[in-house]
């Protein structure tokens, strides 16, 4: 048996495994990463929640942590997240702008879950506390990712909005709102709105798993090579 090299298949192997490598890396890298990231907000979650003020926060820095807000709700500004349902039923989140004290700043607050029986055609209800109240709940990041190939729509208005876009709705009522919504605690309102929020997603081992696959890939390309480079000797 001999090895037999051959410069196209020989070069076609080294890219395909320089490939393959690297993005093993790059998955690796993200899982480290963010393993890092929930290490730091379980950390965070620890001190208690921070007291928002009128200056912008960091998105990043207290995503998934808890926070507080004082001040007063907005309900001219509140509006329905479509699409939300909840153990089958079909139903909308309340988000209502509360102005912070002592500022000009506003910060999306979404104050939980509400039955929508009555059909597209008819919007629930939603009473809006008034006076100044204290908000506790989790800083959320609402996501922005556009869908491959899909035509970018129109920017919502109204009361009824498909998504939550912070900078949008900033754009569209001239204000400045903080860049993060604030999920409420539900024991934090007497009211009937449903507050069960989803933990924050943990996608350490999903990009550890990518991770193994690319470096799994690289190993049988190699040894596929191989293989395929050795031949057997003839006899003379």
């Amino acid at each position: 048996m001999h090895f037999n090299f051959r410069w196209i298949p020989g070069l076609a192997t080294l890219v395909g495994l320089v490939l393959f490598v690297y993005l093993g890396q790059w998955q690796a890298g993200k899982g480290d990463r963010l393993e890092t990231a929930l290490a730091q907000r379980q950390a965070r979650a620890q001190l208690g929640p921070e007291r928002v003020s009128g200056a912008l926060l960091d998105a990043q820095a207290v995503q998934d942590a808890p926070i507080r807000v004082t001040g007063q709700y907005e309900p001219e500004g509140q509006f329905f997240w479509d699409n939300r349902q909840l153990d089958g039923q079909p139903g909308l989140n309340v988000l209502t702008p509360l102005r912070i004290a002592g500022s000009q700043t506003r910060i999306l607050v979404n104050r939980g879950w509400v039955a929508w029986p009555q059909g597209r055609g008819v919007l629930p209800t939603a009473e809006v506390p008034a006076g100044e109240v204290t908000v506790n709940g989790m800083a959320y990041v609402p996501s922005t990712k556009k869908f491959f190939l899909m035509p970018e729509a129109p920017p919502a208005q109204g009361a009824l909005r498909l998504k939550v876009d912070i900078a949008a709705i900033a754009a569209q009522t001239a204000q400045t709102l903080q860049p993060v919504v604030l999920l409420q605690d539900q024991n934090d309102a007497t009211d009937k709105l449903v507050r069960r929020w989803a933990p924050p997603e943990n996608r350490v081992d999903m990009h550890r798993g990518y991770a193994f696959q690319w470096f799994g890939m690289a190993l049988a390309l190699v040894i596929f090579y191989l293989l395929a480079s050795v031949r057997r000797r003839t006899q003379p």
